[in-house]
């Protein structure tokens, strides 16, 4: 099969066309034929080399994908040989045939193209394990998430609107900000001309809010602070501002607020399923609605993989950067 590896790690061009042989699925795996795949920011920093790959994962990039179901272990599965699916996986995405955990597989939600399904497993499996499980957003709550038109902002926007909240987010400029409250974002504030926490307090009547998703930490950690509300919960998911911060404890210990993070590679299947069961019935319903909607930026064939990353690192897209595989 055809495949993209990191020949070494470094600068975009790293990324080179190869043969690989056909992955072989094991106890609870099915095989895939891939259509396409999403392209992430754990692939940039991949090839970089700061994003080790888990024991027994594929050395190949790519984190979600969508395809038909061509072999694995089937009985019990509730798929079948040509059932069309996305799905997340440990590594393997940017190539022609992948294997997945059955567990980490759904249908593809009626009225979506395999294009479009493919856009979904990364963000949307990190934004439910954040924002609702680790960071329990309930309702009549409010949510902030920084860097509100990456793959991961526009699924958190949609899926908290949808659900009712308020959400707010930040962007890098007016023509994103624009995108994001089209999207459903309440207010998006342009983070190189606006102080965020004086504008989330003025939104909030002052309170805050309940919930932030972040991408940054670093120096927005302790804004963050400033910016929750009483109880609230800030959930780091990357360190693209650095992984140091200072932080008032005080503030900490004196409104009850908690600080925490997750990475979801490197977390076991059961995990993984339990959130995609979530997804099934929680938020495909959404999607077959039209009440939530993929946000693709451009596709890229799989040979040009390197561009798909050039464009994510110069972080002009609003939406999902995608590769496209195999055709229908």
């Amino acid at each position: 099969m055809r495949a993209i590896e990191i020949s070494a790690y470094g600068a975009p061009e790293m990324l080179c066309l190869c043969e690989r042989d056909i992955p072989v699925p094991q106890r609870s795996e099915v095989l895939i034929r891939v259509h396409a795949a999403g392209v992430n920011r754990p692939d940039v920093l991949q090839r970089l080399g700061f994003y080790p790959v888990p024991a027994g994962a594929s050395d190949i990039p790519g984190l979600e994908v969508s395809g038909e179901v061509v072999g694995g272990d089937l009985e019990g599965s509730g798929f079948e040989l040509g059932s069309r699916v996305c799905a997340l996986v440990q590594g393997g995405g940017y190539a022609e045939y992948c294997v997945a955990p059955v567990g980490q597989c759904l249908r593809i939600p009626d009225g979506l193209s395999l294009l479009e399904a493919a856009s979904l497993p990364e963000t949307y499996f990190t934004v439910w394990s954040n924002v609702f499980d680790r960071a329990g957003l309930a309702p009549g709550q409010t949510l902030l998430v920084q860097g509100g038109t990456s793959g991961i902002g526009v699924a958190a926007i949609q899926i908290a609107k949808a659900m009712g909240h308020r959400v707010f987010v930040t962007a890098g400029n007016d023509e994103k900000c624009r995108a994001a409250e089209k999207l459903g974002a309440e207010r998006a504030i342009n983070y190189k001309t606006e102080k965020f926490p004086e504008v989330v307090k003025g939104l909030t009547a002052g309170k805050g809010v309940d919930v932030i998703l972040d991408m940054v930490a670093g120096s927005y950690v302790p804004q963050e602070v400033d910016c929750l509300a009483d109880d609230g919960r800030l959930v780091i998911i990357a360190l693209l501002g650095g992984s140091s911060a200072s932080v008032d404890l005080g503030q900490v210990l004196r409104r009850r607020l908690t600080i925490t993070g997750s990475t979801l590679r490197p977390r076991p299947p059961a995990f993984k399923a339990a959130i995609a069961a979530q997804l099934q019935s929680r938020v495909w319903p959404l999607l077959e609605k039209k009440e939530i909607v993929p946000v693709i930026h451009h596709v890229f064939p799989l040979e040009r993989a390197d561009l798909a990353h050039k464009m994510m690192e110069e972080g002009t897209h609003i939406g999902k950067i995608m590769l496209q595989i195999n055709p229908v």
